[in-house]
């Protein structure tokens, strides 16, 4: 089964939600399956459970089917969500345009001139749809 990968902050931003349902249009588009991924991060007291982030998710996008809701916890949002991914064996990520400026910023560290969407097609070997406003 085809699989769709969407990394979201919780609270749902504005910026969140845009990706969001832009993940729904392609989860729909190749009759795949959602995995709604959030990340809780190690050094912030705050904690999101499945339940709070699938009724929050469902609340502003109605029933999203063959959804699944998934918390990670880690240090780096970015190097959590690529695990998530790999481990996941995800046909398709999308992420914000905002997500992507971070990741740029990550990647400005490791290499001269970081295309986000070739490098994460390269080594996750998934497509990567950039989501906006």
């Amino acid at each position: 089964m085809t699989l769709v990968v969407v990394p979201v902050r919780y609270p749902l931003s504005e910026h969140s939600l845009a990706t969001l349902r832009r993940a729904i249009e392609v989860a729909d588009e190749h009759d795949a399956e959602l995995t709604v991924l959030h990340v809780n991060l190690y050094q912030n007291d705050k904690r999101v459970t499945r339940t709070e982030l699938k009724s929050a998710a469902e609340r502003e996008c109605g029933r999203i089917d063959r959804a699944r809701y998934v918390v990670r916890s880690g240090f780096m949002v970015e190097d959590t969500i690529l695990d998530e991914i790999a481990a996941e064996g995800a046909d398709y990520v999308v992420i914000g345009r905002k997500q992507a400026s971070r990741w740029r910023r990550m990647l400005r560290r490791l290499v001269d001139d970081p295309d986000i969407e070739s490098f994460l097609r390269r080594e996750l070997d998934c497509q990567v749809i950039t989501a906006s406003l």
